[in-house]
């Protein structure tokens, strides 16, 4: 049972902590949720300097209700929200623990039909987040919004710093750029800091947007290829199934079009068909560069790659792609492209 805390509330809180109580404790104390405790806990936070001159954070329930008072008068009347605290810790969590945005979260209800006491708008939520209402949530802790989509122009004149050794793109299925089959991919590498090898090798399925991010020990033709032989190994006969075709830049990691076509399992048999990018033309594989941008999140430019372990990327591979996409419909990667795989 929820509620909103009291002047009394917050002194009983007081004495429970001078007790050495957890916050679970102090919450089954009150009758009230775990996260109402912690919410509460950090609203009358402060440092109090020691005899010694030494620092603690402590709880002070004047500064917690002072702060409580001042954030009603902020709001500017009774909130929709009203006092649907499990409404408020699932938004907290999926956008302050979770990286959500507030699309993502009201996507996320929605398709798993989740029910609160209320039902809210990603505008509302956004309103909500300006006038501070979720706990250490702020316009900084959200993903890119509301940046420009950037305009790209087809570069012409130019030459690629290195001829591709494979089929151009301009000779693709037309089929394959209107993402409306299932087994073509775009691969690219996420560098690491610099004067480092390590890097990243990513592989974004075009229709399902499914991620697969591989660590690899340079960026080199040579491991690319043996990345895509691991994969095939762990797809085995399906392989050639799933991964249909896949396009690249002309980065020299890419050179060997060869070895990126040639199956482990036989001299002269195929595993892929690979496509290379006109030169200077990011765009044309637009689904690489949208979710390296969700790398980005956990994997900051600057990263020392030798030092991220396989369990962490895995679980940035995990994260992207069990995140709601609003361009599926609030669906996400895992639900469409285990439904395809399923098929193949």
């Amino acid at each position: 049972m929820h509620k909103h805390l009291t002047w009394t509330d917050r002194l009983k809180i007081e004495k429970g902590l001078k007790e050495g109580l957890k916050p679970c404790a102090i919450a089954d104390r009150l009758h009230v949720h775990n996260t109402t405790i912690y919410r509460e806990l950090k609203r009358g936070r402060y440092t109090h300097l020691n005899s010694d001159l030494t620092t603690e954070e402590r709880y002070s329930p004047e500064i917690a209700q002072q702060r409580y008072e001042e954030n009603l008068k902020a709001k500017g009347g009774e909130l929709k929200i009203g006092n649907d605290y499990e409404l408020s810790a699932f938004i907290e969590k999926k956008i302050g623990e979770e990286g959500y945005s507030p699309a993502a979260v009201v996507g996320e209800i929605r398709r798993l039909g989740l029910t609160f006491k209320t039902e809210i708008s990603e505008k509302t939520i956004y309103n909500y987040i300006d006038k501070g209402i979720f706990i250490g949530i702020s316009r900084e802790s959200l993903p890119e919004k509301g940046k420009r989509k950037r305009k790209y122009e087809k570069v012409t004149g130019k030459k690629a710093a290195r001829p591709p050794k494979g089929e151009s793109i301009e000779n693709r299925d037309p089929e394959i750029g209107e993402r409306t089959t299932f087994g073509h991919w775009e691969g690219d590498c996420v560098c690491g800091k610099k004067k480092t090898k390590e890097a990243l090798f990513v592989l974004s399925e075009r229709l399902t947007r499914q991620e697969i991010i591989m660590k690899i020990p340079d960026q080199t033709a040579a491991s690319i290829v043996a990345a895509l032989n691991k994969l095939e190994r762990r797809y085995g006969k399906l392989f050639s199934k799933v991964f249909k075709s896949i396009t690249f830049d002309n980065g020299s990691e890419f050179a060997d079009c060869a070895g990126i076509e040639k199956s482990i399992y036989g001299k002269n048999r195929k595993r892929t068909k690979a496509y290379y990018c006109h030169p200077y033309s990011a765009y044309e594989r637009g689904t690489n560069e949208n979710i390296n941008k969700m790398i980005r999140r956990f994997l900051p430019k600057g990263t020392d790659f030798r030092k991220v372990t396989a369990a962490y990327i895995l679980r940035v591979e995990t994260w992207i792609n069990n995140y709601p996409r609003e361009i599926l419909g609030f669906a996400s990667s895992n639900d469409l492209f285990s439904a395809h795989l399923a098929a193949a």
